[in-house]
């Protein structure tokens, strides 16, 4: 898990979906390379669409910004090294919650 290498960002999600977005990203760099951040986002968002439902949407890269409107209790935003990870799940409407700049 990357527990202690990861570098907590902006979240609103419950512990165990957190630690599921964790282990995921353990997993992905296992997989693939950090210079392979598409194939790392696809990963991850598959994953979680599979688990939590269709709608989730993951950016992997070294640089990026954002703005993005999400479900409640469905944001996360973490670094493993000079990766970093944005996952969340899409809201559609009126936002659920403030919008997280990133």
């Amino acid at each position: 898990m990357l527990e202690g290498k990861a570098v907590m960002g902006e979240t609103d999600m419950k512990q165990t979906m957190k630690e599921d977005a964790l282990s995921l990203a353990a997993k992905a760099l296992d997989c693939f390379d950090v210079t392979e951040p598409t194939l790392i986002a696809r990963f991850i968002k598959k994953e979680f669409d599979r688990k939590y439902g269709l709608g989730w949407q993951c950016i992997a890269g070294t640089h990026f910004g954002s703005f993005v409107t999400h479900c409640s209790g469905c944001f996360i935003h973490f670094s493993v090294g000079s990766l970093t990870i944005l996952l969340f799940k899409g809201s559609a409407g009126e936002p659920e919650s403030e919008p997280i700049t990133v």
